[in-house]
């Protein structure tokens, strides 16, 4: 993967290339970023400028059999650890080697995929997927053997908050005091999920959200969408190219996720002065607890986001509003004035306290029934 494929963030493809040109290559970095900033084909890139030592910005002036390789990322020296879980084709013990043909082809035509999409890919969108035990000893296995062009041999784990604590304990000492030229790239949208011991050994590179112009001269390019709708699908992206590419293809999910979402708040509202309506709060929950736990998590992202649109309407800062709801009867505007300061930091805490338990795997018909309940409340509070 090139450079130039990369979207935007010209400062950090500077950062990259001038470091690896200076030989002062850390030998553990993370890479942080939201979903569609472009971590991952960064991550790539910067494996491929470094093993086939190109030398500028273009990413292939330099080995010309190394970058053919990269081409279909075939390059023996460059390793892949992700999320997996058992599917149809691997019943025990899945491990990243297992899915190399799958991880390939998902990369050549979504590069800037997210974990869900990967999921989907699998065939196990409606499961957890893990980096356990059982990959950090194929990691280590991998990382004992010479490099087989005699130069650096490149670890690239993506998602690494999906890591248990087996396999962090297991890959820690690999990490702190690895063989020579060996390079360790860790991807993650999560840092936090990362136990500290682990995070303490890597050198951080955070990735900004896209910038709209970056994103939609992509959609015009990638897309093949005309500029005016592409601006647009931008501006709606908030930063990630990987939701503009759903937008663009009319596949969000954003649909279900607002006639959900629209219960969900009109139930709540009804709650105080109905008892009656708690039971339409369960039901509720129990629809969404009957989704996968990667399908609930996304969904109370989108209601996070729909949260955070209403209070920066509230505050008369249309410009920056991108959601425009299509549910009949339910105006942006109207439900804006009851999400505002003495409500929005209790909202945000409630949503993020349930992604957490749910991600733990927590029950999750109860963790939405009691953040159904403490909403009622919270919807009825008083601007400070």
């Amino acid at each position: 993967m090139l450079f130039s494929d990369i979207i935007g963030l010209p400062h950090i493809k500077n950062h990259l290339t001038t470091t690896a040109d200076r030989n002062r290559i850390p030998h553990a970095q993370l890479f942080v970023g939201n979903s569609g900033s472009g971590t991952l084909p960064m991550a790539i890139a910067y494996a491929q400028y470094i093993l086939c030592k190109n030398n500028n910005s273009e990413n292939n002036t330099g080995n010309e059999a190394c970058n053919m390789k990269f081409g279909n990322l075939s390059h023996p020296d460059l390793h892949f650890a992700f999320p997996v879980a058992a599917n149809d084709k691997v019943k025990k013990h899945p491990v990243s080697s297992h899915f190399l043909e799958e991880w390939r082809k998902f990369i050549k035509t979504n590069p800037y995929g997210s974990l869900y999409d990967w999921y989907q890919r699998l065939g196990i969108e409606n499961k957890q997927g893990k980096i356990g035990v059982d990959e950090a000893q194929d990691i280590v296995k991998s990382l004992s053997l010479k490099a087989y062009e005699g130069g650096y041999k490149v670890m690239l784990i993506w998602m690494a908050e999906k890591m248990n604590m087996e396999a962090a304990n297991k890959l820690l000492k690999l990490i702190e005091e690895p063989p020579n030229n060996t390079l360790f790239l860790l991807v993650a949208e999560d840092e936090e999920q990362i136990i500290q011991t682990i995070k303490s050994r890597c050198q951080r590179l955070h990735f900004p959200p896209l910038a709209e112009a970056d994103i939609a001269d992509a959609l015009v390019k990638n897309q093949y969408c005309g500029q005016q709708d592409a601006l647009s699908i931008a501006h709606q992206a908030n930063g990630s190219y990987t939701r503009a590419v759903h937008l663009s293809q009319k596949n969000t999910g954003d649909e279900q996720y607002e006639q959900w979402f629209v219960q969900w708040v009109r139930s709540a509202f009804k709650a105080k002065g109905n008892k009656g309506t708690v039971l339409e709060l369960i039901a509720w929950s129990e629809e969404i607890a009957d989704l996968g736990r990667e399908s609930q998590k996304s969904f109370l992202l989108y209601c996070l986001d729909f949260f955070r649109q209403a209070m920066v309407m509230n505050y008369k800062a249309e410009e920056l509003v991108y959601l425009s709801p299509k549910t009949k009867g339910f105006k942006l505007e109207k439900f804006a004035p009851f999400v505002h300061g003495g409500n929005i930091m209790e909202i945000t805490k409630a949503l993020e306290d349930a992604i957490y338990h749910i991600q733990r795997n927590g029950n999750a018909k109860i963790i939405l029934t009691d953040l159904s309940i403490k909403l009622t409340r919270f919807l009825h509070k008083k601007a400070a």
